[in-house]
């Protein structure tokens, strides 16, 4: 693609994300199913227009309150699943600072979290718990930031706590954790090698602006999204054994897609820039990772 037809194409997204704002306002206002709705048909259109093709095997369980525990490859994560159901998403609290891009976040209905105060994790924990007990679908990225794509980080529970707090505060007798795997299997019709994964992956210390132009004008991309089966989380479930079986489903799911990853032993090393960006492990988005 030409930079003048992404210059075109960023025109169009950018009328649509004006003309959107004051009706998603109103919506999270007064409550109308709109204010979840609006989102995905953004996120649609971005992918439309930007040749992000999604396939999907599976679906959403939406029969229960239900946290959605995914991998973690690239800021184009957030507009893949976000097209495809009303769901929000757990941020770093800096995001909401950021033009446009903190904007958007908010009319997501992100939930921020402030990473460099480990106490805030309770608190997000009880908003995500109600969160989910008003019927929202809440997407988590466990790994607590990206990868290269060609590996699954360990999963983290910290957060994962939120699902136990919405049973606590409720009185239910479950909630459903809910795996999903991403991959990018193929760029411009041919599948993607372990070499050229990393490219489309957003991790380490890449900046925003210069990775987005690559994307964009780096030509179609075929994405494959997994949908696991609902973990139940009851009273007495282990968080910790929770969390490890939605990363088992996740590496499971992963590896029948085309050029697999290769996931590190359970336990293995972050790489160095993941430990610098988050020593404590929550799951977040950080700032440089984050869309």
């Amino acid at each position: 693609m030409t930079r003048v037809g992404v210059g075109l194409r960023l025109v169009v997204q950018g009328l649509a994300f004006a003309a959107m704002v004051p009706p998603q306002l109103l919506a999270m206002r007064f409550g109308w199913p709109l204010a979840g709705w609006l989102p995905v048909l953004f996120h649609r259109l971005f992918l439309r227009l930007f040749g992000i093709r999604v396939e999907v095997e599976g679906a959403l369980d939406r029969t229960g309150s239900t946290l959605v525990l995914s991998n973690h490859v690239s800021w184009l994560d957030i507009p893949v699943l976000g097209s495809l159901a009303p769901v929000s998403f757990v941020a770093k609290s800096e995001i909401a600072g950021w033009p446009v891009i903190g904007l958007f976040a908010r009319l997501q209905r992100s939930v921020f979290i402030e990473r460099a105060r480990k106490s805030h994790t309770s608190k997000v924990n009880t908003l995500v718990a109600k969160r989910l007990l008003g019927g929202d679908v809440v997407v988590l990225f466990p790994e607590g930031t990206t990868s290269d794509g060609n590996r699954v980080l360990p999963f983290r529970a910290a957060l994962v706590g939120a699902a136990r707090a919405a049973l606590s505060e409720s009185g239910a007798s479950r909630i459903q954790l809910q795996p999903v795997a991403i991959a990018y299997v193929r760029r411009n019709g041919l599948p993607v090698t372990r070499r050229e994964r990393p490219e489309i992956a957003w991790y380490g210390d890449m900046d925003l602006l210069p990775h987005l132009g690559g994307i964009l004008r780096g030509g179609p991309i075929d994405v494959r999204v997994v949908w696991g089966e609902p973990i139940p989380v009851e009273p007495g479930t282990d968080r910790k054994r929770a969390t490890a079986s939605a990363e088992a489903a996740v590496r499971e799911a992963l590896r029948g897609a085309p050029g697999a990853t290769s996931p590190p032993s359970r336990g293995a090393g972050r790489p160095p820039a993941a430990q610098k960006d988050n020593p404590e492990g929550i799951p977040v988005l950080s700032a440089t990772q984050s869309a």
